[in-house]
Order: C-alpha cells, then sequence, then structure tokens
C-alpha cells in the first residue's frame, strides 16, 4: 500500500507541478434566506498550510465538508487533486478520501470499539488483511505516541488523548491533504500544546498540505512561528521576526472570505471582525 501510495503521490507531483491541491471556486452553500458560504474563492498548495480563522457559526466546519465530498455545494466548483468533487459518486469519493485525511470535531470516535478499530475504521471495510492492519494501526498510534492505547476505549483515554487517536486515524492512509476541524478546541494547554507539535510535524517531516480550522489564537501563533527539528525530535521557535512562509491564512466572516493571506497581513488588518477577533 505505502508503495502504491508513494506511486500516486509522485505521478501527481509530476503531472501537475505548482498546481493546487484544493481549489474553491465562487463556492456557495445553503439557502438564500440563510446562506452559509457565499462565492467562496482560494487556493491550497501542494507545500502550504492554510489556517481558517472565523468565529463560531461563520461557516467554517461547513467548508471542511464540502472538500471532503461529505456536503455538496449549491452552487460554483471545489476541485481536489484536480477532480471535481460535486460531481464525483459515492464510489469515487471513497477512493477519493484514502488521500484526503479529517480530523472531526471533537474527535468522533466510535465509543463502542477499541482504537484498534477505530484508526482502522477504513482498512477494515475496505477488508485489508487483518496483520497490515495492525501493522499499520500500531505505527499511526507510536506516530501520535500512543502505542499502549491498541486496545483501550475511548471513554478510557482523556480528550486529548482521543484526538491524537483520531489524529492516527486521519494520516492512517498516509493522505496528501489533511482537514482539521477545530483539532484543540476544548482541550486544556498542555494537551492542546500536544496537538499543535502534531500538526507542525506532519507539516514539516512529511510534507502533507493542510487546511486547519480553529478559534484559538494560540494556534495561530504556534503554528506560524515553529518548526520541528527533527533532530531535537521537538518543536523549536523560529528566529525572532520570522515566520513558517508555507503557513497562510483565511478569515471567514458570515460566509465570505475577508482576508487571504499572511500572518502578517492577519495581524495588520484592519477589518473591524478581524481586529474584534485578535482583540
Amino acid at each position: 500500500m505505502a508503495n502504491i501510495k508513494q506511486t500516486r503521490k509522485q505521478r501527481w507531483q509530476d503531472d501537475h507541478s505548482g498546481e493546487p491541491v484544493l481549489v474553491f471556486d465562487n463556492v456557495s452553500f445553503g439557502s438564500v434566506v440563510r446562506p452559509v458560504l457565499r462565492n467562496v474563492s482560494f487556493k491550497l498548495m501542494g507545500d502550504e498550510t492554510r489556517i481558517l480563522l472565523g468565529a463560531t457559526g461563520a461557516g467554517k466546519s461547513v467548508l471542511l465538508k464540502l472538500a471532503d465530498g461529505l456536503l455538496r455545494p449549491d452552487a460554483g466548483s471545489i476541485q481536489v487533486f484536480g477532480k471535481e468533487v460535486g460531481d464525483m459518486s459515492e464510489k469515487d469519493l471513497l477512493v477519493l478520501r484514502t488521500d484526503v485525511g479529517m480530523l472531526f470535531q471533537e474527535s468522533a470516535l466510535f465509543d463502542s470499539l477499541c482504537v484498534r478499530d477505530n484508526v482502522a475504521y477504513e482498512l477494515i471495510q475496505d477488508h485489508v488483511p487483518s496483520e497490515e492492519v495492525d501493522q499499520r494501526v500500531r505505527q499511526a498510534l507510536k506516530y501520535v505516541e500512543l502505542e499502549n492505547s491498541f486496545g483501550a476505549f475511548p471513554p478510557e483515554l482523556s480528550g486529548g488523548m482521543q484526538r491524537r487517536v483520531a489524529i492516527a486515524r486521519a494520516i492512517i492512509n498516509d493522505p496528501d491533504l489533511l482537514l482539521y476541524d477545530s483539532p484543540t478546541g476544548g482541550l486544556d494547554p498542555v494537551s492542546a500544546a500536544a496537538i499543535e507539535d502534531l500538526i507542525i510535524k506532519q507539516r514539516d517531516i512529511h510534507g502533507c498540505c493542510s487546511l486547519l480550522v480553529t478559534e484559538r489564537l494560540q494556534d495561530v501563533s504556534i503554528i506560524s512561528t515553529h518548526y520541528f527539528d527533527s533532530g531535537a525530535n521537538r518543536i523549536t521557535k523560529l528566529p525572532d521576526r520570522h515566520e513558517d512562509k508555507n503557513t497562510t491564512f483565511l478569515f471567514l466572516h458570515e460566509g465570505t472570505i475577508v482576508l487571504d493571506g499572511s500572518i502578517s497581513d492577519l495581524v495588520h488588518s484592519q477589518d473591524p471582525f478581524i481586529r474584534a477577533f485578535l482583540e
């Protein structure tokens, strides 16, 4: 599977060098009376992490579900790896999702399934042999530093540990695109910091592009100003006044993108809604 995956990823990079992985082109969703998204347009490149900000109810989670094909746009175009998501059959979407990892809000684990079966859910549905499932699950759990949770059940784990299990599930297929829905929301500071470390590690070590929804300014600060030091096996702050150039920002207000730019653009924006959010 890994070799097939690497071949597919290399083929995409060779054939589509410089092209975006994800494109929203004038996407709208919702009724005329209560629109959720209105004419949303942006691109996500293959080496980029985009942090999607906005107040509760702005439409951020809906946008992620549209990107994963869980919802269909009412207008506009959504392309993932050059393919039109809105026109795909459910069968084709299942194939696409082997290249897209999704971390749902509040983890969305199955309480009745053990950690092994939660992480391996897609592999089990695809009838992957049990021995391969075990190997890949253990590898994913090791990555999130939860090797000993293999047979545990979600209610036995803390909120932060559940979120790390959900990340293991999201990366089990070695995705080329990761969608994070409020990965640190509701967590204590220590658990949130551990999740931020994993996000930075996935970005810097595995080169996976991502779209990340958050309402926490701490996420903005840490992810944009730190990198993963593989030698020290930890995240490290970039030199003063430096930022990760491949981490950029979108700000969604009442279903419309009101900012698309760098952290400097975000911090110096005079938009009243952004100023209120930052304060």
